[in-house]
């Protein structure tokens, strides 16, 4: 079976503070009450944990037609995709079975009838699955498969799965698109690692990327999933008509795009080096997110809201929580092209940079988390 090839970016692997599993948002929390930190930052966290929850419980009571499985269905199929190895993870995971087993005692099902679960865990094959597995509570209520490969190809049999969800993986584009990185195209972005303040021809080759990605996203879970299937997916974007240049992502992006250049002039790097460099991160609107999955036809969209972002107003500590957050999941694609040697003066820069910033005093305007749900037709 053919499967479209991608390039691999895993999250900071390990249990060191730089890992992933360090700088997710559940471990934010647990950080955040051993520290005794303030009680403003721990309601926002739970605020903004408690209503991503409640709309995806309210979507499989609401949406999930049980009616039309069949009633000898004996194991209901989950695929987190994108996984990663935090234990956001397993959260989501423990929520969705919650709520479809609440919605089959909802239409008067035995609990003895309830399906068993199986659930899919798929990233890239250089994901940290060892520390995924080895957080894995020995009284989880489901089986567990773990399945290296890119979301953007196939990765299950046809209509096996039952229920899909990807969170925080698809502005994640399979590959930096060729031609920004090509002194001879129009697109090429020298001297930026983002296309946040580049001119429009590298947006475009961007948006072009990201809307190829998706299609090829939604055609293989079109083909996965089975008809009335539900899938969830939150994805980090911008309000539509919002310019990345007037955002606090673009802001974040040509903030540290700005370290690199620094050291490329102190000579600590190339600037070469840096002009074949660009971060594989797009942010979409909900406007262009939906004109996609209108296109493909494959899926109706039962929802698209945004959530509420976890924020202080305390824009020291936004600066250091973006800090762990940029390190835990940039450190990848960056140490492959650059080395191991730059990281931690680059992050000390961008540390510097931040706390100076004006950025982080405002953080929560102008960036939304995305919940979108949509049904297999």
């Amino acid at each position: 079976m053919a499967k479209q090839t991608s390039e691999a970016f895993p999250m900071n692997g390990g249990n060191g503070p730089y890992s992933y599993a360090h700088n997710s948002t559940y471990q934010v929390i647990l950080t955040a009450q051993r520290e005794k930190a303030s009680t403003e930052l721990l309601i926002v966290l739970k605020e903004g944990v408690d209503s991503t929850k409640a709309k995806i419980q309210a979507a499989i009571a609401e949406k999930l037609d049980i009616k039309h499985l069949p009633s000898s269905l004996k194991t209901f199929t989950i695929a987190d995709l994108g996984c990663s190895f935090g234990p956001n993870t397993f959260i989501a995971v423990q929520n969705i079975i919650e709520a479809v087993v609440l919605k089959y005692k909802s239409q008067g099902t035995f609990s003895s009838d309830v399906p068993e679960f199986q659930v899919l865990f798929n990233d890239h094959s250089s994901n940290d699955f060892n520390k995924l597995f080895e957080s894995l509570s020995p009284e989880m209520p489901y089986y567990v498969v773990g399945v290296p490969g890119s979301f953007h190809g196939r990765l299950f049999p046809k209509a096996s799965v039952h229920f899909v969800h990807s969170s925080y993986a698809l502005h994640w584009i399979s590959r930096v698109p060729p031609q920004v990185v090509d002194k001879s195209s129009p697109a090429w972005n020298q001297g930026r690692v983002h296309y946040a303040s580049a001119p429009n021809e590298v947006l475009e080759a961007y948006s072009a990327q990201f809307s190829k990605d998706i299609q090829s996203f939604l055609d293989a879970r079109a083909q996965e999933m089975v008809s009335g299937g539900l899938m969830t997916i939150i994805i980090p974007a911008l309000p539509n008509e919002t310019p990345v240049s007037q955002s606090t992502f673009g802001a974040v992006m040509d903030l540290l795009g700005s370290c690199f250049l620094d050291m490329a002039k102190m000579g600590l790097m190339s600037e070469d080096k840096v002009d074949s460099f660009n971060l594989p991160l797009y942010a979409t609107s909900p406007k262009e997110l939906e004109a996609l999955i209108e296109r493909n036809g494959c899926f109706s969209v039962e929802g698209m809201e945004a959530l509420n972002r976890p924020m202080t107003h305390d824009a020291a500590y936004n600066a250091k929580l973006c800090l762990s957050h940029m390190r835990a999941t940039l450190e990848g694609p960056i140490r492959e092209h650059f080395g191991t040697e730059i990281i931690d003066e680059l992050f000390h820069r961008f540390a510097e940079k931040s706390a100076m910033s004006s950025i982080f005093i405002n953080s929560d305007g102008w960036a939304i988390d995305l919940l979108v749900i949509l049904k297999r037709n």
